[in-house]
């Protein structure tokens, strides 16, 4: 189907699509399990993306014309009490999605509030770029977690959100940085994003005391289990929707052993302009997890890659523009 391009409104940019991450609820989208509060069909999807602003509407400076930018998902009213709290991800207005409620970047083209962007400099790599959604939502979990030096700290998930957390973690310099997951062959790769160690599950008894542990799964049993691995005292920060049917935690272990627990759940306005930053001072490199760039054309090819995790359970990034 032919794509024309919409003239943005006041206070808007229209924005050229470089690249279009895929991720476990683009999935779900896909095969309609997302939750209905959390997506509007008919819908294009797409919330993890990088491109340039190629117009913009009444309001907005001229001066974004041509700058490489990302931009915020989530949709805030600015005014209400959370807001102004800086809390924009519980925004009293509801919940409102680029790509699960409203359009999404899986098309040449994406127009969005010009408020939601954030500029990157002018040799910020765009294919690289693509991944600061996931690296904003993984700062948000580690801003949660009050992270300080020489602290012991886990990570739950191999995956992108765990690999982004560890590395954000090792800029707090801790004395420890363990990364627990299911696949032995991410030891490696675990180690260049900054960890000290590498668990599968069958090999994590005996681990226990950390300040921190970090759930970037969201699995049936991993909030419950990452319970474990807390020192008395210690601070859990769970992420993303818990899978159907996920185990409880026990009321009375979380009270006795005086664990913190805190959430993340998408990224507020602060804690993507922390991941810019860290993106724009070459902190935060999460190229490394780019496995596949398709032409938008190869949508079914990405959603079965994204399904099955890929060879080496990388992001797959959709091209709009190159079809």
């Amino acid at each position: 189907m032919e794509h024309t391009p919409r003239r943005p409104g006041p206070g808007e940019a229209r924005v050229d699509v470089h690249a279009v991450g895929i991720c476990g609820s683009d999935r779900d989208v896909h095969l309609g399990r997302r939750p209905a509060p959390y997506v509007r069909y008919p819908l294009t999807p797409g919330h993890e993306w990088s491109g340039t602003v190629a117009a913009v509407g009444e309001g907005v400076s001229a001066s974004l014309i041509g700058r490489k930018v990302v931009g915020e998902g989530l949709r805030n009213c600015e005014t209400c009490a959370r807001c102004r709290a800086g809390e924009t991800v519980l925004c009293a207005a509801g919940y409102q999605e680029t790509g699960f409620t409203l359009p999404g970047a899986m098309a040449p083209t994406l127009v969005l509030p010009a408020r939601l962007l954030h500029t990157l400099p002018p040799d910020a790599d765009l294919t690289a770029a693509a991944l600061l959604e996931p690296a904003a939502h993984a700062t948000a979990a580690v801003l949660k977690a009050c992270p300080l030096p020489g602290m012991r700290a886990a990570v739950i998930g191999s995956g992108a959100l765990g690999l982004l957390a560890a590395q954000l973690l090792g800029a707090f310099s801790p004395s420890e940085l363990t990364v627990v997951g299911t696949n032995p062959g991410r030891a490696d790769l675990t180690h260049r994003f900054g960890a000290t160690a590498y668990r599968t599950w069958d090999r994590a008894s005996g681990l226990s005391d950390f300040d921190v542990v970090i759930d970037a799964v969201g699995g049936t049993s991993t909030a419950s289990a990452a319970t474990s691995l807390l020192r008395p005292g210690g601070r859990l920060v769970l992420t993303g929707i818990p899978a159907q049917g996920a185990e409880g935690l026990d009321p009375a272990r979380v009270v006795a052993r005086q664990l913190s627990i805190g959430t993340a759940f998408g990224a507020s306005s602060g804690a993507w302009s922390s991941a810019v930053r860290a993106f724009s001072s070459a902190r935060l490199t999460p190229l490394e997890l780019v496995t596949h760039q398709l032409g938008i054309d190869e949508f079914e090819r990405a959603m079965e890659l994204t399904d099955s995790g890929g060879p080496h359970g990388g992001k797959v990034l959709l091209l709009p523009r190159t079809s």
